[in-house]
């Protein structure tokens, strides 16, 4: 038995029996480096990463690259750190495709929000909905910058007609954490409005998710005051 596989077990036992209630960050990285770094003690380790990245979140949302920078970390342990919130965003989306019926913004929000979760990258997304408002897909139209939509409006318009959808829900993200519409957000919104309604097809609502909360152009009231309806 090692030195440190008492310590280890111990960790392993306290997870069991509460799950992360009783864990701090530090220990809760110990613990999960154990898996890629079977014969170190990985407490230092999980240190240099707060103390290189500041919180949790941070070193769920570094590069493999910046991951192996700090010392202890090889690309195995990199690979388990950086597939943790990826594993997290897929359980949510398949927990979130329960919800076949999108009756209100609150509704989209549930729907979408998880396939935001951990994006460090700004992503564009179309809902589509039938005439009972039940999903028919959700497709990404854009990953980079989202300005880049209003280039693809014939993409839009040609998966809601492929799709027959009766209305859309379109859909991005601010990862600066900006939760507000832009000039271009506006002239995006509006773009894709009025290709939309030329071919029979209504934009219920554009969501814009950041960490801190999400903006809805419906419920703001930017759908009636920029002349949507």
């Amino acid at each position: 038995m090692g030195i440190h596989d008492g310590h280890r077990a111990r960790l392993r036992d306290c997870f069991r029996k509460d799950g992360l209630a009783g864990f701090d960050g530090i220990r809760a990285l110990e613990l999960l480096l154990q898996y890629a770094i079977p014969r170190r003690d990985t407490n230092p380790i999980a240190h240099a990463l707060l103390d290189r990245f500041g919180s949790l979140q941070a070193v769920f949302d570094a590069s493999e690259q910046e991951l192996c920078e700090v010392e202890g970390i090889g690309p195995a342990a990199a690979v388990l750190i950086r597939l943790v919130p990826q594993l997290a965003r897929k359980s949510a989306v398949d927990k979130a495709a329960e919800l076949q019926y999108i009756q209100s913004t609150a509704d989209a929000k549930d729907y979408l929000n998880p396939r935001f979760l951990f994006e460090q990258d700004e992503i564009a997304l179309l809902l589509c909905l039938d005439s009972q408002k039940r999903v028919i897909q959700c497709v990404e139209l854009s990953r980079g910058v989202v300005n880049a939509v209003n280039v693809s409006v014939r993409r839009i318009l040609e998966i809601a007609l492929k799709a027959r959808a009766s209305s859309v829900i379109l859909a991005h993200n601010h990862p600066d954490g900006q939760m507000r519409s832009s000039r271009e957000d506006d002239a995006v919104t509006r773009q894709v409005y009025d290709s939309l309604r030329a071919v029979g097809i209504r934009l219920t609502d554009h969501l814009i998710f950041t960490r801190g909360g999400v903006f809805s152009y419906q419920d703001s009231g930017a759908m009636q005051i920029l002349g949507f309806y």
